[in-house]
């Protein structure tokens, strides 16, 4: 939806036509348009959300153009309800952690679940 209202992007330059949905702050698409070379972007305006599943959510709905982790996108992406217009990527700052009761640690299936986890993650940019 959002590609035939703005006309498609060909550089990332022209993201900056669209809407910025951003998780939390304005840091990611600063970073992504510095490493993309587009000189003096205004990050500062777009719609502001505090989930990826949301940010995502509004991207799908064309509401305008994300930043977001290969993780929480792959499927929408794999659908074809995301595409993703240009290679470039940045690593994220944020981190992930498991947790459980100190009681359980050393408890083989949530090793086994830790060990599942940690290769999945290593398969994608998160």
């Amino acid at each position: 939806r959002l590609l035939n209202k703005v006309g498609g992007f060909s550089k990332p330059a022209d993201v900056l036509r669209a809407s910025l949905l951003h998780l939390s702050d304005t840091e990611d698409w600063a970073r992504w348009l510095a490493l993309s070379k587009v000189e003096n972007p205004d990050t500062e305006g777009g719609i502001f959300f505090s989930d990826m599943n949301l940010v995502f959510s509004a991207a799908i709905a064309g509401q305008g153009i994300a930043l977001g982790d290969e993780l929480t996108g792959r499927q929408a992406l794999s659908e074809g309800r995301l595409v993703k217009p240009f290679e470039a990527t940045i690593p994220s700052p944020r981190s992930y952690f498991l947790v459980f009761e100190h009681a359980k640690a050393g408890h083989p299936v949530l090793n086994a679940f830790g060990d599942w986890l940690r290769a999945k993650l290593s398969e994608s940019r998160v």
